[in-house]
């Protein structure tokens, strides 16, 4: 399969699958979708986060050399919303090495106070910082700064929702 002829003519859950079956545990076919996602136009970028993140979910040992880069790509400007969306779906999902748990946290932080920031990328960093912060109890504090703060603003039932829970795995 040519991943990125195949990007380039459709975005679909069924072209998703469809990489994501293709490429299974393979190594080189992963390097081929991770390459096209770190550095592939934007359109390709964009329509490669998707397979990646399903890719990444089945098979997580997968992504481990590219953690890093992963998380460069989570600070890029102007990224689509799709690019932030699909790598903290990815980091929801796996073990945090500790070594990149600090620029994630911060990475994360900088999503739930931005007010730009959409619905779904703040509801993955607020799963993404909780899974980090607990783990740190001067981490917690700051997490739950922002997360009363962001309660002081009309947020929608899912950014609620994950709040709440927040809140609950905090204070345990």
């Amino acid at each position: 399969m040519d991943i990125e002829k195949r990007l380039a003519a459709e975005h679909s859950k069924t072209l998703t699958l469809a990489i994501v079956k293709y490429i299974g545990d393979d190594k080189k076919r992963f390097k081929i979708l991770i390459d096209l996602f770190l550095k592939g136009d934007y359109r390709i970028t964009q329509r490669a986060a998707w397979p990646l993140s399903y890719a990444v979910i089945e098979h997580p040992k997968l992504v481990a050399p590219y953690l890093a880069k992963l998380i460069k790509k989570l600070d890029e400007p102007d990224n689509h919303p799709a690019i932030a969306r699909n790598i903290l779906r990815i980091f929801e999902e796996i073990e945090i090495p500790e070594k990149y748990e600090g620029a994630l946290v911060e990475s994360c932080f900088r999503f739930l106070v931005s007010a730009e920031s959409p619905i779904a990328i703040k509801a993955f960093a607020i799963t993404v910082a909780l899974r980090i912060c607990k783990k740190y109890p001067e981490l917690k504090n700051e997490l739950r700064l922002h997360l009363e703060h962001m309660q002081n603003y009309p947020m929608p039932p899912a950014i609620k929702v994950r709040i709440r829970n927040a809140f609950k795995e905090l204070n345990t």
